[in-house]
Order: C-alpha cells, then structure tokens, then sequence
C-alpha cells in the first residue's frame, strides 16, 4: 500500500492511520513547475504549485486534501481531471469551530471513512485510532519560529542552519495540537468521530478560521526571541497576521516571501543571515584575537562592482578601491584586493584581518569571516555618521533600506531583490536604452521641464516605454526624470515598509546620480546624507568588522 500524504493540520490523520494507512506531510519544493504549468492557471500560488508537479512526477499515488482556499480546491480539480491518482479526497472543513461546523465534520469524516475503508480494504481499529494521538511539542528554551505561510522542507532547514538559536515551525501543518486530549472509551463510531471532528476544530486555528484568537498562544510563547515570517507568493490570507504583528509585538521580525521552489531559497539567504547577526551579534564577531602589522580589509563583492577598504589600526582609512567586479565574484575580489595592497603600499601577509561581504562572499576564499551587506552598510553608515538612522542602498543587483539604533546596529531592514526594478541595473539598462553613460545619465534630468511619468517598473515594459518616448522626441532631461520618479517612488516605500528616521544616508554608487538624488530628497521630504565614501560604505563595515576581530 502506498503512503497516504496529506497537506493540512484539519486532515484527520489518525483516522486514516486506523485503517492502516501511512500518511505523510507533502512539502518538497521542487525545482521549478514545468509539468505544474501545463495544466494549472499560472497565478495559482507557489504551493499549489508544487503539489502538482510532486504528483505529476509520480511519486504520490495517494492524497486527501482539505479546502483551506481557492488553490485547494483548484489543485484537486486539476487532478480529478488528470485523472492517474490512485485515492483523491477533497474534505469539506469549515471556517469555524461552532456547533454547526462540528456537526458538519463529523459527517465529513464518516464519509471519509467509507471512501478510505472501501479503497484500502480496510476496517476501522479502534485501538490503532487511539495510539495514533501524539502529543505535540512546544519549544520552551530561547528560540525563534517560524510563522505565516507554509514553509518547504529544503527552507526551513536552510533557516535552520542559518539561525543562531534553535529554530520551530509553527506555519500551517507544522503546528497541529491535535491529541493534547484522549479520545473516549466508547466503541462507538459515530461518537468517536463526533469528538474527533471537535478535537479537529479545537486545534491552534490558521489563518482560514473566523477566530484566531489562539493564535497569540504561538508568538506570546516562553523563550521566543524572534519571528521570521514566511508568505508564498499569490497566497492572500497571511498579510493581516503580519501587520498585526509588526505593529503590536516587540520582537525582531523578519518577512519573507518564497515561489516555493529550491531555487527562490537561495535568493533569501542574505535576508535570513542579516536577521541571523541582528539576533545574535556573535554570529559577526571574530572568534580569533589576532595582532600583526595593523591592516584590516574588507571586500564587498557585489553584481556590478567589487570594493575594498583598508583600515590601520587608528580606525583610519588607508586606502578605498572601486573596481568592476567582471565574470566572477572570486577574480574580482582578487584583482580589487591586489590594486588596493599596492596603492597602499603594503603585502597581503601585512592584513591581520579579513572580512568579505556584498552578493558574492561566499565565493570568496581567504577571508577570515564573511557578513551580509546588510550588516555591513549599517556599520559603515555609522561610523560616517553617528547621527545616521536610516541608510538607503540602490545596488547593482538589489535596492535596501536599513534602519539603524542609536549604537548603529540593525533595528530593521527591507530589500528589493525579487527583480531590477528601481536598482541600478535597471537604471544602466535604461542608460543603454537611450544611448548615454551612466555618469550622463546622473546629470540629465536636473533640469527637466515635462512631468513625464513612467507607468511600468519592469524593466522590459519601461524599457518599451522609453523607446516609445524618445519616438515621440521627448526630451531626454523628461525622459530621465520620469525614470528618477519611478525609482524615487518605488525606494520611498521601502522607507515607509521599514518605518524610515531621521538622518537618512544614501550609500552605494547610485548615490553619484544627482537627478536621482534630488528627486528621491523631494519625495521624502529631507536631505539625503552622501559621504565622500558612500560607494564604499559596505566594505567599510566590513573591515572595521576584521578590525573588530584584533580587539
């Protein structure tokens, strides 16, 4: 017989395991949705998704569903069509724990038996049904959990890895209570599963119940220090919960947001391990004391450019180098470290310390400890600034807003990293678009005399925009400031997303494009702080992190 698997905490496991079954939680991400696509809507979310190209792949002949939502019930249509599932089951729960509701699962699950005892040829056992209840367990220690949105097995345990304290999760199936009570003694059926429907509907609610009052249970728990919040894309239910919860919990907080697919993991990573050092700051601190010639470096590797600074033992700064980072993170890093020894005139065995950080760290070898930009900016914005509570960086390959305490940490962060919209990459392609440098482009739009607007983000679609533009002999300072706008737009709602502070610092090459510049102050309404450094400010952190590491 093969395993029975199933997606929801409301699916009555125990009952199937009294008639024998073996039932398994499906949560595998695939990945990508070749076969998904050709039968589902592609604006079904991830999830759904990846229930479907897990079927299709011919690994689950078995599956009972719950109608928790539209992609649900639409998963389960694609299938009975599809039409090669040994058991398909789609059980009726409803969204409250009432009387009614209770009285409704109770005939659900009787007929789920029948469907299930006439397909494995199998009788109820009562014993089975009692020794199935597992009590379920709750962390009690200092930990973080995971909430929101189901999370895929290959995140979670990246999260896992990641995090400096032990790590529940406690979104959709993960978090099931039910068995915290005994069934009864009867042998009766029909009163078995009039307790077992209650027991059901008792359970910590998700976000599809009317009352999720019993969901303040998870994130008032003993010993939880922190909560990374996980919604998969298209799924609606779970954006309330975070509101709520960014505005009323006092706990480190984290958002994030996956396609359910292997792949849109590793886009999280920077995220998770920027959340990792705001929880935990010895998660960034050297663990060898060393002493030596008194140089520290710092790498920031990032998809358009590769920085280096070098510190003296005196918090000066020796030398800054801005070289393109070329095909890869590695040879650039070594290139850029080697132009910077020489101009300060000094050997690679004269650095005591070494810290890499930007998109490509990890590539790096040699470094003594690697920490994410996030970090990074945040300390060098600091140490440019103490007055600096907010630190805005318009990247290559990702926009972030950084907001810092009064010791220069990180108290919040936002990025932009699920395309180019409004970074510097799609700046330069719009500068490619209209035939100019990107140094051109920093100067055109200052005097500008149409309020163009761009309507499109996307790349593509602005690109086309442009074109269009330039057909209709648009100015190029109109042209230009239209696209500041977009930008300007699309970076201030970071700052409002991160809950932005007076003084802002702008940090990173864009911070050289005055037109941009000037319209993103006009909409925040304040003058952006723009260091001599400020293109160097991530590296900058991370060598007074390596100095850090002779302290």
């Amino acid at each position: 017989m093969n395993k029975t698997y199933y997606v929801c905490k409301y699916t009555p496991i125990e009952l199937l395991t009294a008639f024998g079954g073996e039932c398994a939680n499906m949560n595998e991400m695939p990945k990508g949705f070749e076969a998904a696509e050709q039968l589902a809507h592609p604006n079904i979310c991830g999830f759904g998704k990846a229930l479907l190209e897990e079927v299709m792949s011919g690994g689950v002949r078995e599956l009972v569903l719950v109608n928790c939502c539209d992609t649900i019930r639409s998963v389960y249509d694609v299938l009975k069509e599809w039409g090669q599932m040994d058991f398909l089951y789609l059980l009726d729960v409803l969204h409250s724990s009432g009387g009614c509701s209770r009285e409704r699962l109770t005939a659900q699950l009787e007929k789920l038996a029948k469907a299930y005892g006439a397909y494995c040829g199998r009788s109820f056992d009562a014993e089975k049904f009692r020794n199935a209840f597992l009590l379920p367990k709750r962390l009690q220690e200092p930990h973080l959990t995971v909430l929101g949105a189901r999370m895929g097995t290959e995140l979670f345990e990246m999260v896992q890895r990641v995090m400096p304290l032990p790590v529940e999760n406690a979104t959709c199936v993960n978090n099931r209570t039910v068995g915290e009570q005994s069934p009864p003694e009867t042998e009766d059926f029909h009163e078995l599963m009039e307790w077992y429907a209650g027991e059901l509907l008792r359970q910590l609610p998700c976000m599809r119940m009317t009352d999720l009052t019993g969901r303040k249970q998870i994130y008032n728990a003993p010993g939880l220090r922190g909560i990374i919040y996980h919604t998969v894309k298209f799924c609606d239910f779970y954006g309330f919960e975070y509101a709520q919860l960014k505005q009323y919990k006092d706990l480190p907080l984290l958002k994030i947001e996956s396609d359910y697919t292997v792949q849109s993991s590793g886009q999280l990573m920077t995220r998770l391990e920027a959340f990792a050092e705001r929880i935990d700051p010895e998660v960034y601190q050297g663990r060898e004391k060393k002493m030596g010639k008194g140089y520290f470096a710092g790498i920031d590797s990032g998809s358009t450019s590769t920085d280096v600074v070098i510190l003296n033992q005196k918090r000066e700064i020796v030398t800054g180098i801005i070289l393109p980072t070329g095909a890869g993170a590695a040879i650039g890093a070594e290139r850029a470290l080697e132009e910077a020894l020489k101009k300060a005139g000094i050997q690679r065995e004269d650095i005591d310390a070494l810290v890499t950080t930007g998109y490509g760290r990890g590539a790096i070898d040699g470094g003594d400890k690697s920490i994410t930009e996030i970090t990074c900016h945040a300390r060098g914005a600091h140490f440019l600034d103490p007055s600096v509570r907010t630190v805005i960086d318009i990247g290559g390959q990702d926009s972030k807003v950084i907001r810092l305490d009064e010791d220069g940490a990180v108290a919040n962060f936002v990025m932009n990293d699920k395309c180019a919209a409004g970074t510097g990459r799609f700046l330069e392609m719009m500068a490619r678009t209209m035939e100019i440098s990107m140094d051109e482009l920093g100067r055109t739009g200052l005097h500008y005399q149409e309020d163009i607007t761009i309507s499109s983000m996307c790349t593509v679609f602005a690109e086309s925009e442009v074109v269009s533009l330039v057909a209709q002999n648009k100015s190029m300072d109109d042209i230009v400031h239209g696209l500041n706008k977009a930008v300007a737009a699309k970076t201030a709602a970071l700052v409002k997303r991160v809950g932005g502070q007076e003084c802002y610092m702008m940090t990173g090459g864009v911070s050289k494009n005055q037109g941009l510049v000037r319209t993103l102050e006009e909409k925040l309404g304040t003058k952006l702080v723009i260091s001599e450094y400020a293109q160097l400010c991530g590296a900058l952190g991370a060598a007074l992190f390596a100095l850090d590491m002779a302290e």
